[in-house]
């Protein structure tokens, strides 16, 4: 479905579902490819869901339109969540999901330029905020009501880049800029903390002159609600802080690092599907 200018909102259990299926194919591609990122892909879901169903203006039959919103993947080897969601949002067929990094394929293990959709090619981590910074300001000059996102892992605010983007963005007033943390608390082999404790992360970006809404990144109605909060923002650059569970959906994947990098096999595909299918149609039962 083309999208010309920014949607109307979608019904709250439209996404659940949508988020439900975009799991379910992340987990086939995945074990299909016998390598990959489930952890932080997972948690990841709701918020790209929100960001594509709802706030981003673009047109899946013209990837280039110039007048696009853009969204950069600075986590950049979280590629299951982001390829699944253009494939559902007509992009490039769904099909092709099940040719994840395989030999020859444009979906390729990190974000990468030539998969219609893909704004940056991107995976070593802490560049993606400049890139959308640039992004931002290239929209001002040019005199377009662009907007841009750029979605970071907390494991890769580690990074120092990560921190003078973000000083940069404040400075210039990007207010067509937003942030978005997906704060999982789990990077690639432990929890956050006991590599690098990141808190405070709301005061050290308000410090640096950030707009911060702290929500539950996977409530789909909170996703929405601080999206238009962040567009609403003049002068400064807007962060969501997205409070977020790796793994989020699998049990046996939740807040374990070990699936920060490792594919699920067919046993564990088939339990991780069950799974996720038995929430789907307890929530749907509960209205």
């Amino acid at each position: 479905m083309e999208t010309a200018a920014r949607q109307t909102r979608p019904d709250i259990s439209s996404l659940k579902k949508e988020a439900w299926q975009v799991r379910r194919d992340i987990l086939t591609m995945l074990e299909a490819a016998g390598s990959g990122h489930p952890g932080g892909s997972l948690s990841a879901v709701e918020i790209l869901v929100g960001l594509y169903c709802y706030k981003l203006r673009h047109k899946p039959k013209d990837p280039q339109w110039a007048d696009r919103d853009r969204f950069v993947l600075s986590k950049g080897h979280c590629t299951p969540v982001l390829y699944t969601v253009l494939a559902h949002r007509g992009f490039f067929p769904k099909e092709e999901l099940l040719t994840f990094r395989k030999l020859g394929s444009r979906l390729q293990g990190h974000a990468y330029l030539e998969v219609p959709g893909v704004e940056a090619s991107t995976g070593s981590l802490g560049q993606g905020l400049s890139i959308a910074n640039g992004m931002a300001m290239a929209a001002r000059y040019d005199g377009r009501d662009s907007r841009v996102y750029c979605l970071m892992g907390d494991g890769e605010i580690d990074e120092g880049q990560i921190w003078e983007a973000a000083m940069a963005a404040s400075f210039h007033r990007l207010d067509n800029l937003c942030g978005i943390l997906d704060r999982n608390f789990v990077q690639q082999d432990s929890w956050t903390k006991e590599i690098k404790d990141l808190e405070p992360v709301k005061d050290k970006w308000t410090a640096c002159g950030w707009h911060v809404c702290e929500i539950d990144g996977h409530d789909v109605k909170a996703v929405m609600d601080a999206l238009d909060e962040a567009e609403s923002v003049k002068g400064k650059p807007s962060l969501v802080l997205a409070r977020t569970v790796k793994g989020k959906g699998v049990s046996f994947m939740e807040n374990k690092a070990e699936w920060h990098g490792k594919a699920p096999n067919k046993k564990e595909l088939e339990e991780a599907l069950k799974e996720v299918d038995l929430k789907h149609s307890q929530e749907v039962a509960r209205g």
